[in-house]
């Protein structure tokens, strides 16, 4: 099956149409159905915009990702689709516009095969939190797929789709990429559109592709990012064409963050092969120094303090009244949002809900939410301050490979800290991306992250790209 969108172009040029290759991923997402990667498939309305697109390849009009099929992480509106945040609360609802990344995505004649599975709202590192139920990772289907995009990362190790969207609150981009050997791309803060996401954090929240090359990440990022009128939070420049060719000649300043590689609890292995790794590059010419970053046990009670702050009033709106779930037997307003809200949430959301109501209560919004955005302040300084130093920071995407469904589902603790690696690009808004550059003895993946500075993807981008090719020969 399709690994990459070039071996789908080639594919093409051969004389195979978009239909026939829509028509293979249709047969391979049904072959592989019990993954539970999608809460829905788009068949015959993929298959008639295939047609579609073959007849503009025919004649000359075809868009840049004409044959490269989409899976959409089931938070992102789709017009005249359903899109439910993998939550009860949202049951029977349909979006009435797209979102700025699928209208952009459309328009350059990709094809949107289906809706994913993900935690509900975004809301987990394990995709076990989803109301439809877990996602198998399709490498060890015992294993989690990480989360929150779990469908997304399972659909494209699976092969079920060339690219599928995530969104990237704490780190739901890379560590599922990391836990399913894929390609996981957070873009900065402000580089792609939020309008029509459906949000859990909006301050933190960012729209990325999960991909099996560097290529198909660039290509769908650059297609995506770029100013709209519709997300006043967006950087107001145009998104030029990512060059991807590495001038191998060109020695960088690479800073590892030792906490993490020397954290308590990080996979000795893990631990190792970023070790290697980083010998690697010095091999290959680069300075690459070990750097402090005494920050890093504030960081996950900061994300979750002002994360779920932002929760409780974004998810303030699906109340039982507007669209979506309402309880039966209710008795006036009050009771209506009470039962509303207490039978369409899951257990992880309810739980946030409470947590950032807490953090934003009279008496407390100083003690928590002030001072965690004055730690957020600190944070994003350090990090600006490390990369006015090197051109890019790397540490392990996560600290450890997949575990079992279900062994950390009563424990919010250490599933809070499986993000321990990846919060701080979001707390700092920077790009950073997990590439799948280790096997463990077990037989599972883990990433090695590398972080740039914002704005500029295209050169993280194309030294990703290079590491690719010289690693996987």
């Amino acid at each position: 099956m399709y690994k990459s969108f070039a071996e789908i172009t080639s594919a093409l040029e051969r004389g195979e149409s978009v239909e026939s290759i829509t028509r293979a991923y249709l047969e391979r997402i049904e072959k592989n159905k019990h993954l539970n990667a999608f809460l829905e498939v788009f068949d015959e309305e993929a298959l008639e915009e295939a047609r579609r697109v073959d007849q503009k390849r025919a004649d000359g009009s075809a868009g840049r990702l004409a044959g490269m099929i989409i899976g959409l992480k089931d938070n992102m509106a789709y017009k005249g689709h359903h899109v439910s945040a993998a939550s009860k609360i949202l049951e029977g609802f349909e979006s009435l516009y797209n979102a700025t990344v699928v209208e952009r995505l459309l328009a350059e004649d990709a094809i949107i095969i289906g809706r994913l599975n993900c935690d509900e709202f975004a809301m987990g590192s394990s995709n076990e939190n989803s109301a439809f139920g877990p996602v198998l990772n399709p490498i060890n289907e015992k294993m989690v797929p990480g989360g929150s995009s779990g469908g997304s990362s399972a659909a494209v190790a699976a092969r079920l789709c060339t690219v599928a969207l995530g969104s990237d609150t704490g780190g739901s981009i890379r560590q599922p990429a990391s836990f399913t050997g894929t390609v996981g791309f957070k873009p900065t803060y402000g580089r792609v559109s939020r309008h029509g996401l459906l949000a859990y954090a909006s301050s933190f929240d960012q729209i990325g592709p999960i991909s099996n090359t560097v290529e198909d990440a660039a290509l769908v990022t650059e297609i995506m990012g770029g100013k709209d009128e519709y997300d006043s939070t967006l950087h107001q420049s145009d998104v030029a064409p990512y060059d991807l060719n590495f001038d191998t000649s060109q020695k960088l300043n690479i800073g590892y963050i030792t906490d993490c590689i020397e954290r308590e609890g990080i996979d000795p292995e893990i631990k190792a092969g970023t070790l290697k790794r980083i010998e690697e590059l010095k091999e290959m010419g680069h300075t690459v120094e070990p750097v402090s970053f005494p920050f890093l046990d504030q960081m996950v009670p900061t994300y979750y303090v002002l994360t779920t702050a932002e929760a409780s009033s974004n998810l303030a709106r699906y109340d039982g009244v507007h669209y979506g779930y309402q309880a039966d037997d209710v008795q006036g307003v009050e009771n209506t949002y009470k039962k509303s809200r207490s039978e369409g949430f899951g257990e992880e959301v309810k739980r946030r809900i409470m947590l950032g109501t807490f953090v934003l209560s009279h008496g407390y919004y100083d003690a928590y939410y002030t001072k965690g955005q004055k730690v957020r302040r600190v944070i994003q300084n350090k990090t600006n301050d490390l990369l006015s130093e090197y051109d890019f920071l790397l540490m392990p995407t996560t600290p450890v490979t997949p575990f079992e469904i279900g062994k950390n589902i009563d424990d919010p603790i250490t599933m809070y800290l499986q993000d321990i690696f990846t919060v701080q690009a979001n707390l700092a808004g920077n790009p950073a991306i997990s590439l799948p550059v280790g096997k463990h003895s077990n037989g599972l993946p883990y990433g090695l992250q590398l972080m740039g500075k914002h704005f500029e993807e295209g050169p993280l981008l194309a030294f990703s790209k290079h590491l690719m090719d010289t690693w996987s020969n």
